[in-house]
C-alpha cells in the first residue's frame, strides 16, 4: 500500500516510522507547509516531497494520512474522498462541530476505509482493559476514572489556536470513555486556570473536572491537568458489579529499590511519543487490516464527531454551569 503523508512536524515524523515499520506500507511521498520540514522528512526517507495537489492526483498513491495542524483535517479529508483515496486523520476532524458534520455527510458514500487517530485506544495497556472488560471479569461496569496529567503546559502560542483544553487534551479522554462506557446521556463540566495565568488571559482552563451521565446510572470522571511534576499521568480505572480494573501508568523504568528510608519506584514516562509509541504502530496496523485486509475500521468518522461533540458539550457546560444533553444534534446522529 502506497502511501503519502500530509505534515512532516512531530507526529506526522511519528507516523512515518510507523508506516515503514508494517511490511504492508510503503511511504513514497510527503507534502507540508514548511517546505524544509518537508524536504528533511524526505531525504530521510528516500522519498520525493511533492505538493498537495500532485499527491491527491497521483492515481498510484492508495492512502494519505494527514499529520497536519488541525485547520487543514477537514478539507484534506474531503479532498482525499473526492480523490479516491484510503484516509487516516489525526483527531480533531475539525474544531468546528458543524464543519465536523459536513465531513461526516460528504464521506459517508466513501468506499474506502476512513480512520481517525486516537491512538490510546490501541495502547496494549487500555486494549487488554477493555477486553477482560467486555468478557466479564467485572461485571456490569458502574464507575469510569480516567486521569490525564501532562508533565508541563503548552506554549501560550499553542493555547490560542488549540481549541482549547476540551477540545485539544481531552477529547483524547472523551474518547476513551466513548471507547469503554459508550456515549453519555449529560455532561458537566468544571474548569480553572491553576498552573499558567497566560493561559487564562488566552481563553482557556488548564485544570479541569468532568462527569459523563449514562441513562442507566453509570457515572464517568475526567481528570485533567497541563502540569504534572512526576511526569505524564495515564490512568484508567473501571469500578465494576463484581470488582475492578485498573491500567496504571507506564513507568520509565521497572526498578523498585526498598530500604529503611521506604519504598520508591521510577517516575512514569516524560510525555507522549515516549508513553504512546507502541500504540502509533498498532494503530497504523490496525488502518492497513482496514485497507488490505477488509478489516473493519476501529476509530471511524463517527468516533472523531462524538468525542468533538462531548468536547462542545463540555464547553457550554463550562460556560453555563448546568449539565448539557447529548442528542443527534450534537453527534448528528
Amino acid at each position: 500500500m502506497k502511501v503519502a503523508l500530509f505534515g512532516a512536524g512531530r507526529i506526522g515524523k511519528v507516523h512515518a516510522a510507523s508506516i515503514k515499520t508494517d511490511p504492508r506500507s510503503t511511504l513514497v511521498a510527503v507534502t507540508d507547509v514548511v517546505s524544509e520540514a518537508a524536504e528533511a522528512l524526505a531525504q530521510e526517507y528516500d522519498i520525493a516531497a511533492r505538493s498537495p495537489d500532485e499527491i491527491l492526483g497521483d492515481p498510484a498513491i492508495d492512502a494519505i494520512l494527514i499529520a497536519s495542524s488541525t485547520n487543514t483535517h477537514s478539507d484534506l479529508i474531503e479532498a482525499g474522498v473526492a480523490a479516491g483515496k484510503a484516509i487516516f486523520c489525526e483527531k480533531p476532524i475539525d474544531l468546528s462541530l458543524e464543519r465536523a458534520h459536513g465531513v461526516l455527510a460528504r464521506a459517508g458514500s466513501h468506499d474506502k476505509p476512513i480512520m481517525m487517530g486516537f491512538n490510546r485506544r490501541f495502547d496494549p495497556n487500555f486494549a487488554a482493559l477493555k477486553a477482560r472488560f467486555e468478557a466479564g471479569a467485572i461485571g456490569k461496569g458502574e464507575l469510569l476514572a480516567i486521569t490525564s496529567f501532562d508533565p508541563a503546559p503548552p506554549p501560550v502560542d499553542y493555547i490560542k489556536v488549540s481549541g482549547g483544553l476540551y477540545r485539544d487534551m481531552m477529547i483524547h479522554d472523551f474518547d476513551m470513555a466513548a471507547f469503554l462506557f459508550g456515549m453519555p446521556q449529560s455532561v458537566m463540566a468544571h474548569g480553572s486556570c491553576l498552573v499558567d495565568a497566560q493561559i487564562g488571559a488566552a481563553g482557556d482552563i488548564d485544570t479541569a473536572v468532568v462527569t459523563l451521565s449514562y441513562s442507566d446510572g453509570r457515572l464517568a470522571t475526567i481528570r485533567n491537568s497541563r502540569r504534572a511534576a512526576f511526569g505524564y499521568d495515564q490512568r484508567v480505572e473501571l469500578l465494576g458489579s463484581e470488582g475492578m480494573l485498573q491500567a496504571e501508568n507506564v513507568l520509565e523504568n521497572t526498578v523498585v529499590e526498598a530500604n529503611a528510608r521506604g519504598v520508591t519506584s521510577a517516575k512514569p514516562m516524560h510525555f507522549f511519543l515516549e508513553r504512546y509509541m507502541r500504540a502509533y504502530g498498532i494503530e497504523w496496523a490496525a488502518f492497513v487490516d482496514a485497507c488490505v485486509e477488509g478489516a473493519p475500521v476501529p476509530a471511524g468518522i463517527q468516533d472523531g464527531v462524538n468525542a468533538l461533540a462531548l468536547a462542545e458539550a463540555a464547553n457550554i457546560s463550562l460556560a453555563q454551569g448546568q449539565p448539557i444533553e447529548i442528542t443527534s444534534a450534537l453527534t448528528g446522529g
